[in-house]
């Protein structure tokens, strides 16, 4: 029998992730690129997820393409409409992506395909009611009810960094001030490290200096946990989940990050005294999540 496989492509601000994937859902090969650049065109984003495809492929030619991207897909998954930290504005991202790559793809929100993943294999299986918080360059999210993912009337629900956290608040790459995602997202970290320290770190040199043991580092990363509780607790207010997921690269630092967030939730939660708390865990599969989610996507069909 000939081996089948799909790939999926995670595109963020910083990086394009691959992953392929055999008909079990098992990964079977990564790849990492980085991203060419905050000046890049649409077209050289394009190429670097062609090329991390490529990397992925092995042999033979995989079934489907499935390409996970930070920002606003619509409802159909044909058209990538806006994101702050993507060059794409309004752009048939899926037929162009299938004339460079020659394969079948399928396009959809980095978050729910990161949600996806998680409901079939990882920290949100088994749940009907899921909040999933995606913390890299800025802040993704996506909704399961019903056991189901919730997009939106338009295909647009989950974008949760942009709610306004602040108002009058720090200027957003959206055009917007006060954003979540300007207090609890990897820009935000580094900003509050390179404050304290007079110098820039980027977010992984930040986790490792935490992880080591390094006290400004720590209290950087209890800053954005907090921030992180404080948005949740909107989001709890307003779906009742029974559990919050977080994924993304930032939360790789585990219980340095959930641990003030879910000290947040509860300071900022109405009658949590009377009412059950949900608990904030750390996604499964790690950053590879919206990759996994891509590839699972492209081999089942968009739900």
């Amino acid at each position: 029998m000939t081996h089948r496989s799909w790939v999926g492509v995670d595109v963020g601000g910083t990086k394009v992730l691959a992953v392929r994937i055999g008909e079990s859902g098992a990964v079977e090969q990564v790849a990492t690129r980085r991203m060419p650049g905050r000046t890049a065109t649409g077209e050289a984003v394009e190429e670097a997820v062609a090329a991390a495809a490529a990397d992925v492929a092995g042999d033979g030619p995989p079934v489907a393409l499935g390409v996970s991207a930070a920002g606003l897909v619509d409802a159909a998954g044909e058209r990538y409409l806006f994101g702050a930290h993507l060059p794409w504005r309004d752009v048939p991202v899926r037929a162009r992506l299938e004339e460079r790559t020659g394969h079948r793809v399928v396009l959809d929100n980095d978050a729910n395909c990161a949600a996806y993943a998680e409901l079939l294999a990882g920290a949100a299986r088994g749940f009907g009611s899921v909040v999933l918080v995606t913390i890299g360059t800025g802040i993704g999210g996506a909704l399961v009810l019903g056991g189901r993912l919730v997009r939106g009337a338009h295909g647009l629900a989950g974008e949760f960094g942009h709610m306004q956290a602040v108002p009058d608040g720090l200027a957003c790459e959206c055009g917007l001030s006060g954003c979540w995602e300007q207090y609890c997202s990897g820009r935000a970290l580094e900003r509050v490290t390179r404050v304290t320290l007079g110098r820039h770190v980027d977010g992984p040199e930040v986790a490792a200096m935490a992880l080591a043991g390094d006290e400004v580092a720590r209290q950087a990363f209890a800053s954005i946990g907090t921030w992180l509780g404080v948005g949740t607790a909107a989001l709890v207010s307003a779906y009742d989940p029974e559990v919050v997921v977080v994924g993304g690269g930032v939360s790789a630092v585990g219980e340095l990050l959930l641990a003030p967030a879910r000290a947040g939730l509860r300071d900022a939660l109405q009658g949590t005294a009377y009412r059950p708390v949900p608990d904030i865990v750390p996604a499964a599969l790690g950053p590879e999540a919206g990759a996994i989610g891509a590839a699972l996507l492209a081999r089942d069909g968009r739900p």
